[in-house]
């Protein structure tokens, strides 16, 4: 399951893990205009684990899912005029 949420600044994802136990806590995806950063809260540390990721990170991330092992560049071509 998951929920998405606008906000004034950013749009958040959280998404719900389901099924059999275990299950993991829930993943928070903040989507700025310059960066994605995904949370989770660690229960044992006690504390929200963060990492950030660039817009052009999160592109190569998002491509990746359904390609086979490999090493690979994306690029934009440019817009004709």
């Amino acid at each position: 399951m998951f929920t998405i949420e606008h906000e004034f600044d950013a749009t958040v994802v959280t998404l719900v893990d389901e099924g059999e136990a275990p299950l993991q806590e829930d993943i928070i995806i903040n989507s700025f205009a310059e960066c994605i950063t995904v949370e989770q809260y660690d229960p044992v540390q006690d504390r929200v684990h963060k990492i950030t990721l660039s817009i052009c990170q999160m592109r190569d991330l998002a491509a990746s899912i359904s390609l086979p092992e490999g090493v690979y560049t994306r690029f934009v071509e440019d817009e004709e005029i």
